[in-house]
């Protein structure tokens, strides 16, 4: 895929040490693009960094420690990438997608999957609408294709009762495909200037992945695996191909949906989100659920809101 020059543009990367985030990070940072990368650990920071500059040299690469699943390290991230210069593109790509077996609660209180892949998101990108905004810059969550697969339970989010890892898995990326529509709707009656779309990677497995020192070393067994489902997988290099176009895309319009051109895999493209990542009331009432879980309540919004009030 080819992407356009960026250089002068800023750009953060959620889960940056692995997967479909290192691999927008490297492409961003071949374009000539300013990477931020984020993550969990130090020492997996430092090596997704290293593993960067040995492909890229001249790359322009910081490293940032982030937990999506903690709110505190949300805010406390937010707040150095604020006191830098604007952003022009913020990709929420850090997620869970192995749940634990049994339900699991983070710190603050809330179901890991969910707390991780959408409720963290929310937190950044409302913290991160500043340098957004003085970048005139977009925001990408990153859906899936298995929204289409599963009901989705509107009244519980957390899943208090009846869960189950896949079901955790999906409904995080219901509400996270969600949040991003929404997110465009409510930027755009507020008349701010940051675009917000969502992007899927197919199906992308780490065993038909090139192998890179730190990052990614499927056995011999993935391997195997990865070759027999080839018609129907790609690489996670080619996952993060619709991720990174609907972040850089010029022409990918806010609202819009990317994912590959045969589902699974392949170019590229927008695509049609799930039906129900559609319905306006669920959307509104995650919305709802998120600011009130954590607090935030994005800040132009709220000055659109208490405008129309007078």
């Amino acid at each position: 895929m080819q992407l356009p020059d960026l250089s002068g543009k800023r750009y953060l990367v959620t889960g940056s040490t692995a997967g479909l985030g290192f691999f927008s990070s490297l492409q961003l940072a071949g374009a000539g693009a300013h990477v931020l990368m984020t993550g969990r650990h130090p020492k997996r920071l430092a090596t997704a960094r290293a593993a960067v500059i040995r492909q890229v040299p001249d790359a322009e690469v910081d490293t940032l420690l982030l937990d999506t699943s903690n709110l505190g390290s949300v805010r406390a991230a937010a707040a150095t990438v604020r006191g830098r210069a604007g952003l022009h593109g913020l990709l929420l790509n850090a997620g869970v997608v192995h749940p634990p077996r049994h339900r699991t609660t983070t710190a603050d209180g809330h179901e890991l999957v969910f707390a991780t892949n959408a409720l963290g998101h929310y937190a950044l990108a409302g913290e991160l609408l500043l340098p957004l905004a003085a970048g005139r810059g977009r925001m990408v969550w990153v859906g899936s294709m298995s929204t289409s697969l599963w009901p989705y339970d509107p009244v519980d989010p957390e899943l208090e009762s009846g869960y189950t890892p896949w079901r955790a898995y999906v409904q995080s990326k219901v509400a996270t495909t969600a949040l991003g529509f929404e997110a465009d709707r409510r930027l755009r009656a507020a008349n701010v200037p940051i675009a917000s779309l969502v992007a899927h990677p197919g199906y992308s497995v780490g065993g038909r992945t090139r192998g890179i020192a730190g990052i990614n070393a499927p056995s011999r067994r993935q391997r195997f695996f990865g070759n027999l489902q080839a018609p129907i997988t790609q690489s996670k290099e080619h996952g993060a191909w619709p991720l990174v176009r609907a972040l850089v895309d010029p022409d990918a319009e806010s609202g819009s949906f990317w994912g590959p051109s045969r589902v699974v895999g392949g170019e590229p493209r927008r695509a049609s989100p799930a039906k129900i990542t559609r319905d306006e009331d669920i959307a509104g009432g995650l919305w709802n659920y998120c600011e009130h879980a954590t607090g935030i309540e994005w800040p132009y919004l709220k000055a659109s809101r208490k405008r129309r009030r007078r």
